[in-house]
């Protein structure tokens, strides 16, 4: 079981988009993704063709309120997929936890005990705000995808971000290993390429050489609760998700870390 949280403190980026899409690759190579909502937003949810209401009690919420296990809690997607649900209970857990210094290690707990045997890679769609649910998902995951949008505020938000993981790596003495992919690449723009570049000459490696294509099916299928290979499978965005996924998991970024890589 390998978990990946995607992450990024900025809206608008492709973060649900991104696991949308990515848990639907993986779930066409037969892996059997699980992919978790901690966005009290809940688009994940509404984006994988289940609608607000349905199985209300089957949600992360519950997980973190009446401590239901999370194996209880998932529910198959149209798209063969699973997913635990989000729900507008979520956005109380940072003030139901906020003062509990063992709430962070809550769902690392939990997977652990619930859905490690499985050995599905676990995606989980991260609250954009450094709380109590996105630090439960970073110190539960394996690894950090962060995509980042191709303008020039994104450009400044990955930068912070990659210093907010660094002070956390430091605080918790572990590592934090990270991918940055280029969202809503506009092809036609110049700045589009010059921001790819400049993110490239700073984090190098951590770059994916994938950049994920702005396209219209990328932005509308979400809104008919389907993933771009449901909804434009012949699309660019269909080519540039498979290219991704298929980068990603040529590095090994899908593969269970065999142990904590601390700080020294």
């Amino acid at each position: 079981m390998a978990v990946i949280a995607i992450f990024n403190q900025k809206g608008g980026v492709g973060k649900t988009t991104t696991c949308l899409n990515v848990a639907a690759v993986l779930a066409k190579a037969k892996r059997h993704p699980i992919a978790l909502d901690m966005d009290p937003q809940g688009h994940l949810t509404i984006a994988s063709g289940l609608k607000k209401g349905e199985d209300s009690e089957l949600n992360m919420a519950s997980f973190f309120e009446k401590k239901t296990p999370l194996a209880n809690l998932l529910r198959d997607t149209p798209a063969g997929w699973q997913i635990i649900a989000s729900s507008l209970e979520l956005a109380k857990i940072d003030a139901t936890y906020g003062s509990d210094p063992k709430a962070a290690t809550l769902l690392k707990q939990g997977l652990k005990e619930e859905l490690a045997l499985t050995g599905a890679p676990i995606l989980i769609d991260c609250c954009p705000m450094m709380g109590v649910l996105t630090l439960n998902a970073l110190l539960a995951a394996d690894r950090v995808l962060i995509p980042v949008s191709a303008d020039f505020l994104s450009l400044q938000g990955v930068h912070r971000l990659d210093s907010a993981l660094n002070v956390l790596e430091k605080k918790l003495q572990r590592r934090f290993e990270r991918r940055i992919v280029v969202t809503r690449f506009d092809s036609r723009r110049k700045l589009a390429y010059e921001i790819f570049d400049r993110v490239k000459d700073r984090y190098g490696d951590l770059v994916c050489n994938t950049r994920i294509g702005e396209n219209v099916a990328l932005a509308t299928s979400p809104m008919h609760g389907l993933d771009v290979f449901a909804f434009a499978p012949h699309g660019q965005s269909a080519t540039d998700y498979l290219a991704l996924t298929t980068e990603l998991v040529k590095t090994g970024f899908f593969e269970e870390r065999k142990k904590e890589e601390s700080i020294q």
